[in-house]
């Protein structure tokens, strides 16, 4: 059966910025889609502790060739970590401001942020059929072209949005339709 995952950034939760209104348009569709409630903070939240979390899932047999997972912000490269280690083949992956190896948004987000990257982005398109990956120009987080070239290693497609943020609800994202034509 089909399914969906949908996975939060840093500092964030499951219903934060458009996630819960994505969640509830794929539900509303007869869908099943799950939002897991990552460890989140310094100290928290780190490759390790996301990790085991997601790996139930893996092991419950929830994530597999049929599933689609959405993620934004660091967990786009936590996704590709975690599928390229564990060897585990999903069905699509659509990536919302994503980006690896970068520091200098400040010490907080660097410190939660930096056991996520790693250096093979690239493996992750053995691990899944589409990449699709959305960023903005003007990202007040994470410069355009540390978004750009996590695009260009990964993705089947890419979508810039101009003026569209970090794509969240500090940039007037509560809603994202963008996406949908994806799901």
């Amino acid at each position: 059966m089909e399914n969906y995952f949908i996975i939060h950034g840093s500092f964030s939760s499951p219903y934060s910025n458009w996630l819960g209104w994505l969640h509830d348009f794929i539900e509303d569709e007869g869908k099943q889609v799950l939002v897991p409630d990552f460890p989140s903070g310094v100290g928290y939240q780190n490759y390790g502790n996301w990790s085991k979390l997601l790996k139930c899932y893996v092991d419950l047999g929830l994530i597999n060739e049929n599933t689609t997972i959405i993620g934004h912000s660091i967990a786009p490269v936590f996704i590709s970590k975690f599928l390229t280690e564990n060897k585990v083949k999903v069905k699509k992956l659509i990536f919302v401001c994503g980006f690896n190896n970068y520091l200098g948004i400040n010490e907080e987000y660097d410190a939660v942020n930096e056991s996520m990257y790693f250096d093979n982005l690239e493996d992750v398109k053995q691990y899944a059929k589409e990449i699709i990956c959305f960023y903005s120009d003007n990202d007040p987080y994470v410069r355009y072209e540390v978004e750009k070239d996590f695009a260009d290693k990964v993705a089947t497609e890419q979508i810039m949005i101009p003026k569209a943020g970090h794509i969240n609800s500090e940039s007037g994202y509560e809603t994202f339709e963008d996406i949908l034509s994806y799901i």
